[in-house]
């Protein structure tokens, strides 16, 4: 494994001001630089999980104008001088308020706000910060490319399902690459950044504080919402085996309740195991695509028990994807 990086001189990146994904294929959706709106919701809830870290919970829901994008969990690790944001919320509403709750928690300025994937949700509240912080901006070094290839679909449909309620729209991307591991030092607390393989996506990322054994895992691990594959099915349940070999006190899933660990990782690869017998005995019965997704798609597989909620909206994507991976493979 590669030696850890280590950025220590928090005030330098302060200073240096991120770049906005400017991509001509997107150039009629960049934002106009109109002031950011005031949150759509009455209340922000930033609740401290453990000593200097917080978790705001996004609602288990898909995006939309009731909730301006407000349904991935957010992080704060803050330090002696400066704060890490994990993940930075579905749009500028959402990042908006996710400021002003750490503003009233702490007057030490923000300078990382680290995306754990590239997934609009967890995306679109980094303009919040870009013009009234001016921190780095961190990702998986497949993160800016997977940006750059979608970030106008995920632009146009922000606008389309969220609306006014989110505000402007606009990209802004990684100053920073993550390609193996990385130790951001916030001050008196170092947080380590660990890039996987392809997994939920091509660009996950995870975010450790060994102070308090508090780890963010975005959507490697999800808790409620159903699971959602957007990268490599068996490189999800490889990252599984690695996850519970880590020296960790509180998980904190991309969506739901944080919590221990292992019942997380658990209830998932049930999840995900049965996709993967399933999608792939459908295989060999030689049943077409439609097929199986007909038959497959709208229940979460027997190990699943139909806990999960959004199977209507995300369980014949799944599907799709698996077969699309395993109908190869025999």
């Amino acid at each position: 494994m590669a030696p850890v990086r280590r950025l220590a001189n928090c005030a330098g990146c302060v200073a240096t001001r991120p770049r906005i994904a400017l991509i001509a294929a997107m150039a009629a959706f960049v934002a106009s630089g109109a002031p950011d709106p005031a949150p759509a919701a009455t209340s922000f809830e930033l609740t401290e999980v453990a000593p200097g870290v917080a978790v705001h919970r996004g609602a288990i829901a898909v995006p939309d104008g009731g909730n301006a994008g407000d349904v991935a969990n957010l992080g704060v690790v803050i330090g002696s001088r400066c704060v890490a944001v994990i993940d930075s919320g579905g749009s500028t509403a959402v990042g908006s308020a996710l400021r002003k709750a750490i503003g009233a928690r702490t007057a030490t300025p923000v300078c990382y706000v680290i995306n754990t994937h590239g997934h609009p949700d967890h995306i679109l509240g980094n303009r919040a910060f870009h013009a009234a912080d001016g921190p780095q901006f961190v990702g998986h070094a497949r993160l800016a490319p997977a940006m750059a290839a979608r970030g106008a679909h995920y632009l146009n449909a922000a606008r389309r399902d969220i609306g006014a309620a989110g505000g402007e729209f606009e990209l802004v991307v990684p100053t920073i690459a993550v390609g193996d591991r990385l130790e951001l030092d916030l001050g008196d607390r170092r947080i380590e950044l660990q890039a996987w393989p392809t997994s939920h996506t091509d660009q996950d990322l995870t975010v450790f504080d060994p102070v308090t054994g508090t780890i963010f895992l975005g959507d490697l691990v999800f808790d409620e919402h159903l699971p959602v594959l957007d990268g490599n099915l068996e490189g999800w349940l490889a990252a599984h085996d690695r996850l519970a070999t880590l020296p960790v006190r509180l998980a904190v899933p991309g969506h739901g309740q944080p919590g221990d660990l292992k019942p997380l990782l658990e209830r998932q690869r049930r999840y995900l195991v049965d996709l993967r017998d399933q999608v792939r005995a459908a295989i060999r019965r030689r049943e077409p695509l439609a097929a199986t997704v007909e038959s497959l798609g709208t229940s979460p597989g027997p190990s699943g028990g139909g806990k999960w909620a959004l199977v209507d909206e995300f369980q014949r994507r799944n599907v799709t994807a698996a077969y699309a991976e395993l109908e190869w493979d025999d």
